[in-house]
């Protein structure tokens, strides 16, 4: 792994949805473990995926391994031995992809969603837990450990704790850490509305508190509606001198009767924004649910990249 210290020199743009672009190229991403899904099946549509937003702009990827844990896969079905692999390989397939770019400087971030994503049941919106903070503790560090001892293609460049809904499980995730003090390690958070992470408790306060991870490099917000983002960003600014990263999802609502998405986010628009989101103070600009290369490239172009 990198030196944490300059990490993000030089990078803002990251890359946006990685499911709907999955989707979009026929992958079947709608069983449980989601994106990992065709990371088992169709590696090659997630490298292509990978490829697209490189090709965008992007300057840091995200691995296929959000939906991944030891957890997630028994209760499927499947073994812990198949979530570690699935962990290595995710990084290996982004790792590959960033090959074939050698004159560009692409980070590849290992993607580990929190405790709630493996209940698969949107907890991961709320923080509504069963389980203790040894549990949180436990289902972090088993995931961190392989991480942390991989090499050559099979290591990352950093963890991206992403979505995470509360305070708690990012101090559960600190505790986890807490043996790999040179790992660098963002957290970014869902939340409720423009000041609170979903379980409640306040932005700045959560940022304050994972700022003096030794591992922290940036904090941010993800998979939340862009008008917020302004007030978010001075959330965080308020709570850590960390770079503050920012990948809302496009807005756009789900009709569960004809399950098909309704209204559009034009990329155009949604370049505007991010100009706008660099001036309030963000360092890290990217997408999450339904923004697509189009989006990100156009973030690029504003990001001066």
């Amino acid at each position: 792994m990198l030196n944490k210290e300059k990490i993000f020199d030089g990078i803002h743009v990251m890359d946006g949805g990685l499911a709907t672009e999955i989707e979009a190229l026929g992958g079947k991403i709608d069983g449980a473990l989601w994106s990992a899904e065709a990371l088992e099946r169709e590696p090659e549509k997630v490298a292509a995926v990978h490829r697209a937003y490189i090709e965008a702009g992007a300057q840091c990827l995200a691995t296929a391994s959000y939906q991944v844990s030891r957890m997630g896969y028994i209760e499927v079905g499947r073994t812990a031995d198949e979530a570690d692999a699935a962990l290595l390989k995710s990084v290996r397939v982004a790792r590959a992809v960033t090959r074939a770019f050698p004159a560009r400087r692409v980070l590849v971030a290992a993607s580990l969603g929190p405790y709630g994503a493996a209940l698969h049941n949107g907890a991961e919106y709320t923080g509504a837990y069963d389980c203790s903070y040894a549990d949180l503790v436990r289902f972090h560090r088993e995931r961190i450990e392989i991480l942390a001892n991989a090499t050559g293609d099979d290591s990352p460049d950093l963890l991206a704790f992403e979505t995470f809904p509360s305070l708690e499980e990012a101090r559960a995730v600190g505790a986890a850490l807490a043996a790999w003090p040179r790992i660098p390690a963002w957290f970014s958070f869902s939340c409720r509305d423009d000041s609170h992470v979903a379980h409640g408790e306040p932005v700045h306060a959560v940022a304050a508190t994972v700022a003096r991870f030794p591992q922290t490099v940036a904090i941010g917000v993800n998979c939340v509606p862009a008008r917020w983002l302004p007030s978010l960003i001075a959330e965080l600014k308020s709570g850590s001198e960390k770079p503050v990263m920012v990948y809302p999802n496009s807005g756009e609502g789900w009709d569960a009767e004809r399950r098909c998405w309704t209204g559009e986010t034009e990329a155009a628009d949604f370049g505007v924004q991010a100009a706008e989101w660099f001036r309030q103070g963000a360092s890290i600009v990217g997408g999450c649910c339904r923004i697509r290369p189009a989006h990100i490239r156009a973030v690029a172009v504003n990001a001066g990249t």
